[in-house]
C-alpha cells in the first residue's frame, strides 16, 4: 500500500466543474472516496454520475476543479508516456462495452497487451482467462464472441477486463442494470466477495436500491450539481432534501430496505455498511 494521503482517500475531488456548452453539469463538487470501501454514487437522471467517473478517469476534461487520484492530479491531464496511474484502476462502462471482434479471452488481454507488452502470448492468454473464471463466467466463455453472450454474461465479461491488471480501484457504472433480480443479486454477491478478497475500492454508480443496501458501505448523492450528501443510508435518511427522502423512503426505497432486513433476519450476506 502507497503511504501519504492517497493510502486513506486514492480519489479525492475538490470544487469539480462540469459542463458542455451553456449547460452545467456540476459546480463546485466534491467528494472523498476511503480506501476499502465500496461507495455507492446516486443521483437523478442527467445528474452527471457518468460524467463524474469520466472525469475522475480522464475521459472527461472539467471546467475548474481539482481531481486527484491516487495523488496524482488528473485534471490537466497525465504526463506524456505516464501509465502507473491508470495501470492501477479498472473500469466496467455500461454494457461491457467489449470490442465486437474480439472473443471475451482477448478482451481482456487488450489492457495486458497496452500496459505490459512484454509478457508473452502464452502468460497472457493464462492471465486472460484466470480472469474470466475469476468474474464468475465458466471457462468455456473464454473463447466467445461478445454476441454469443446473454446480458449478464457480458457484464462479467467486461468485469474480467477490468480486473485483468489486478486493479485496486474499480468503477462499475451501473453493473446491474438490466439484469433480472436473480442476476442483480448475484453479480452483488460477487461485487462483495471481491471486494473483500482482492482489498478493491470500488467506485459504484448505480440507481438499484437493492444493491445500495447490500453491499455498499456509503452512498454519495449527487443533486443541484453537486455531492449533497454522504453516508450510510440510515445517516442520509435523516437529511430533510426532497430527492434523497423520494428517492429512499419512497415506496421501492422502502420495500428493498425491508427486503434487507429480512436477508439479516435469515442471517444471509449483507451489505457491509451501517
Amino acid at each position: 500500500m502507497r503511504e501519504g494521503a492517497d493510502s486513506e482517500f486514492p480519489i479525492v475531488v475538490e470544487d469539480l466543474c462540469n459542463a458542455f456548452g451553456e449547460h452545467v453539469i456540476h459546480e463546485g463538487l466534491s467528494l472523498k472516496v476511503r480506501r476499502g470501501e465500496i461507495i455507492g454514487v446516486v443521483g437523478g437522471s442527467g445528474a452527471g454520475k457518468s460524467v463524474l467517473m469520466r472525469s475522475i478517469i480522464g475521459l472527461q476534461q472539467p471546467r475548474a476543479g481539482s481531481i486527484k487520484v491516487f495523488g496524482q492530479e488528473m485534471t490537466h491531464g497525465l504526463p506524456h508516456g505516464d501509465i502507473d496511474v491508470r495501470s492501477r484502476w479498472g473500469v466496467l462502462f455500461q454494457g461491457g462495452a467489449l470490442f465486437s471482434t474480439l472473443t471475451v479471452a482477448e478482451n481482456v488481454e487488450v489492457p495486458l497487451r497496452k500496459f505490459y507488452p512484454e509478457i508473452g502470448d502464452a502468460l497472457r492468454r493464462e492471465i486472460a482467462r484466470y480472469k474470466v473464471m475469476l468474474s464468475g463466467l465458466p471457462a468455456e466463455a473464454a473463447d466467445k464472441f461478445p454476441s454469443e453472450l446473454s446480458g449478464g454474461m457480458k457484464k462479467r465479461a467486461g468485469l474480467a477486463r477490468a480486473l485483468a491488471l489486478d486493479p485496486e480501484l474499480l468503477f462499475l457504472d451501473e453493473p446491474t442494470a438490466g439484469l433480472d433480480p436473480i442476476g442483480a443479486a448475484a453479480f452483488d454477491a460477487l461485487t462483495g466477495e471481491l471486494q473483500d478478497t482482492l482489498g478493491l475500492t470500488v467506485f459504484l454508480i448505480t440507481h438499484d436500491l437493492d444493491t445500495l443496501h447490500e453491499i455498499c458501505d456509503r452512498v454519495a448523492v449527487i443533486a443541484d450539481k453537486r455531492v449533497i450528501a454522504v453516508g450510510t443510508i440510515p445517516e442520509l435518511l435523516t437529511i430533510d432534501h426532497p430527492w434523497i427522502q423520494e428517492y429512499f423512503n419512497g415506496p421501492r426505497g422502502r420495500a428493498a430496505e425491508a427486503a434487507s432486513h429480512r436477508a439479516k433476519a435469515m442471517d444471509k450476506p449483507q451489505g457491509r455498511g451501517a
